[in-house]
């Protein structure tokens, strides 16, 4: 049976790439939400099912993201 890779390398900029394409496909959902009121009432609860569902996404990308503050004296960043 196949497995799906667990550790991925990507570069920071693919991320980026990544966290703009979430933004934008949530931005067009929402937007769809209110311009079209007269929709059926299940399809804004999936539209808004997907939308918290892509938040989650970039929640996560976020949360792994390790930000840097402060170097040391050998000029290596420390974790902050």
């Amino acid at each position: 049976m196949t497995r799906y890779k667990d550790v991925f390398e990507l570069s920071v900029q693919d991320i980026e790439l990544i966290e703009r394409a979430l933004r934008n496909e949530i931005g067009e959902l929402s937007g769809r939400l209110h311009v079209s009121p007269m929709e059926a009432a299940h399809e804004h609860r999936e539209d808004e099912a997907h939308i918290r569902r892509l938040h989650e996404v970039l929640g996560k990308l976020h949360n792994q993201k390790i930000f840097y503050g402060q170097a040391n004296q050998t000029g290596i960043p420390i974790s902050g």
